[in-house]
């Protein structure tokens, strides 16, 4: 048989989003076909150390990567394609090569263009976005723009830099209220998973809402809420000619779907399809469709939405290039409504990731 395609996956990650990483890592681990795959797994401790898994398991199952038992290993670059992993008898280094690397780092240092970059300059195939989709869709503002440049729907919203708010707080909050209508959401621009985020009633919470957002980035996104809306995310799978998925709703089991509601409590309610129109349910996926281009996104995504219950008007929320793949994450919910199971899912987004990658290579580098 001919050799097994190596794929390492990347999870843990210098992020508040640390332990959905190792969750999504588990359930990857345990769904991927091993007959056709020969699989590492390389934890990244909130530290920032690369860690080599000597037992995946028994880390998946505590939630935390520690260095104690792990083996050091480094991504040998520029264009090597081999992690450098280190010997803890006689600290001589062994060389390992990599086909893909499968990065399963929701947040900072991982879904926002940084791994991605490392991995470029190794020369070593990725599943996902590239350096631009990933770092414009993690930056809620960024991303924000560019859909008002491609003319996609969105609520009405505002950044405020931490340097400000700190100094002159009482402004700050007078020029959003004078702006904004009670209620409304504050959130750290850079962040996922509803981590940081807070639906805000008043000055008092507003001011509360604010120092939260401040503690986890250097920008706050204020944000109009979406009135009586529902909300709803459809999945993208491909590169040049991508798919959308059907369309499934979220009906929170807290007041908004916020990171207890999506990995903790077992309150919130998936309805997949949406209860929305067809007509509305084929603009959504146009839409996601229109959002994965414009951010020049690859592999995979999933787009979020809300829909106004009274005309079925549509806003964009926000897309995210490395979705969860936790047992209740929509986006392998949503493909296997489609029609792809969970292992067929990973071979495909594997497959895409090596198909983008030969494309790259096949660039001129020199005169």
């Amino acid at each position: 048989m001919p050799d097994k395609t190596r794929v390492c996956v990347l999870f843990g990650g210098r992020s508040c989003e640390h332990e959905v990483s190792v969750t999504s890592a588990r359930c990857v681990l345990e769904a991927i076909d091993k007959d056709k795959y020969d699989v590492a797994m390389i934890g990244i401790s909130k530290e920032g150390r690369w860690l080599m898994a000597s037992d995946a398991l028994q880390i998946l199952e505590s939630g935390v990567v520690e260095g104690d038992q792990l083996i050091p290993v480094l991504l040998d670059y520029p264009g090597s394609r081999e992690l450098l992993i280190q010997n803890p008898q006689d600290l001589a280094a062994s060389h390992q090569p990599v086909d893909v690397i499968l990065p399963l780092l929701h947040g900072p240092y991982g879904e926002d263009g940084t791994i991605q970059g490392l991995l470029d300059l190794a020369g070593v195939a990725y599943v996902g976005a590239g350096v631009l989709g990933s770092a414009v869709s993690m930056d809620k503002e960024m991303a924000k723009k560019i859909f008002h440049f491609e003319g996609l729907p969105q609520v009405d919203y505002s950044v405020v830099r931490r340097p400000r708010w700190r100094a002159e707080p009482d402004a700050v909050i007078n020029e959003i209220e004078a702006c904004f209508t009670y209620p409304f959401f504050v959130k750290p621009v850079n962040l996922g998973s509803s981590v940081g985020v807070t639906k805000v009633h008043d000055r008092e919470q507003l001011h509360a809402g604010m120092q939260e957002a401040a503690a986890y980035d250097l920008k706050i996104l204020v944000e109009a809420e979406a009135y009586n809306c529902r909300e709803v995310e459809c999945a993208i799978l491909g590169n040049e000619t991508p798919q959308a998925s059907v369309v499934g709703e979220v009906v929170p089991g807290n007041e908004f779907y916020d990171y207890d509601a999506k990995y903790i409590d077992d309150t919130s309610q998936l309805f997949i399809p949406a209860r929305i129109s067809a007509a509305a349910t084929e603009k959504v996926r146009r839409l996601a469709l229109d959002v994965f281009r414009a951010v020049e996104a690859y592999g995979l995504a999933r787009v979020d939405f809300f829909i106004s219950r009274d005309d079925e008007s549509i806003y964009i929320n926000e897309i995210n290039t490395i979705p969860g793949f936790t047992p209740i994450s929509m986006y392998p919910k949503l493909w296997e409504a489609s029609g792809i199971g969970y292992g067929e899912l990973i071979d495909r987004l594997i497959q895409l990731a090596l198909e983008r990658h030969a494309e790259r290579q096949d660039m001129r580098t020199a005169l």
